[in-house]
């Protein structure tokens, strides 16, 4: 299984989620496009997160220095991203690659994230609540589908039942599970939430 994972916006959980489906498949990880926190990366987050032995990291495609839109820095870096130089990584384990930002975060002046979804991925939107999300978690979910792809939603943050029932009922996404708030996220409550999503991934 390959699984893009995107958010609504920024901040709003996309790598804690990577981390958990990391867990819960045992699979490999990959973020393609990395901005700015080089030393501190979703990628070194990833990792220091999951338990199993199995998990493999793989190297950012583009890891540029400053945390902006990845067009934005590039540019900054004296670099153009384009798609022929972003190959996902082989392997014969699962794959969980992460997004930066939401869909239609520009990679240069024609491409964007959702570029980067190739036919053959699953998707899973990471929903948190916020004036707007419905909005914003309908929009993207509506491109990913009409595109054709099978789509997962994880809302992240405290339940909010009037957002979630309108976003599920107005969309065919399927519910993986919801990412509460909590204190701190460790490998410990990374597994338990990896062993809480083993069901519903396994029907997605």
């Amino acid at each position: 299984m390959k699984v893009f994972v995107t958010g609504i916006s920024t901040e709003v959980g996309k790598t804690i989620a990577s981390a958990i489906l990391v867990e819960a498949l045992e699979a490999d990880y990959w973020k393609p496009v990395q901005a700015g926190d080089l030393d501190d990366s979703d990628s070194h987050k990833v990792k220091n997160l999951v338990s199993n032995t199995t998990t493999k990291i793989h190297s950012n495609s583009y890891a540029l220095n400053t945390p902006m839109s990845p067009h934005a820095a590039a540019d900054i870096d004296g670099v153009n991203i384009s798609l022929d130089a972003i190959n996902e990584p082989v392997t014969d384990n699962h794959l969980v690659i992460e997004g930066a930002g939401g869909l239609l975060v520009p990679l240069n002046d024609t491409d964007t994230i959702l570029d980067l979804i190739q036919s053959d991925y699953k998707v899973v939107v990471v929903s948190r609540h916020y004036l707007g999300s419905i909005n914003h978690s309908l929009l993207t979910i509506n491109i990913l589908e009409a595109k054709g792809f099978k789509v997962g939603i994880i809302f992240s943050g405290n339940e909010h039942p009037t957002t979630e029932s309108i976003i599920l009922s107005k969309t065919k996404a399927v519910f993986l599970g919801r990412i509460e708030e909590e204190k701190a996220f460790n490998k410990k409550t990374i597994k338990k939430y990896a062993e809480r999503f083993q069901s519903a991934l396994t029907s997605f």
